[in-house]
């Protein structure tokens, strides 16, 4: 069991890299990624089933540090709390441009709707770049200090 509890802590590390990798490219392209989503929310589950082992682990007497039990939880709540920015970003572009919905972007200039959908995109991209970045280096920390 603590085998598997290594290799997913691999696997949801590695993941959250790659989606790190790949949305940082996105938001600086300015274009979407279907890849990035893939592997952000497979880092995601990786960092949950690595949770529910350790847990299990934990029921099953086995003994980690305060530290690794800190950085083990704690990117799920760095990831809950990046999901709450995205669901806020397009809200936050509308109002920063003073549009009370979507129906008065649709009555905009084609051009200045891409505008807005490419910056609502980018907050996006970027509040979920930065939260795999910083469950990597939770990820990395929870390895370092297991006892």
């Amino acid at each position: 069991m603590k085998d598997v509890h290594i290799v997913i802590g691999c696997l949801a590390l590695g993941l959250n890299l790659l989606a790190f990798l790949l949305g940082s490219a996105a938001w600086l392209r300015k274009r979407p990624s279907a890849w990035f989503w893939k592997l952000l929310r497979a880092g995601q589950i990786m960092v949950v089933v690595e949770c529910a082992l350790g847990g299990i682990l934990l029921l099953m007497g086995k003994k980690a540090s305060d530290l690794h039990l800190l950085y083990g939880v704690l990117p799920v709540v760095v990831a809950v709390i990046a999901e709450q920015l995205k669901i806020s970003a397009a809200t936050q572009i509308l109002d920063a441009r003073e549009l009370p919905d979507a129906q008065a972007v649709g009555r905009l200039p084609q051009e200045q709707q891409r505008a807005i959908v490419i910056a609502i995109m980018r907050r996006e991209v970027g509040a979920m770049t930065l939260s795999a970045l910083v469950v990597t280096a939770l990820l990395i920390r929870a390895a370092t200090v297991i006892h």
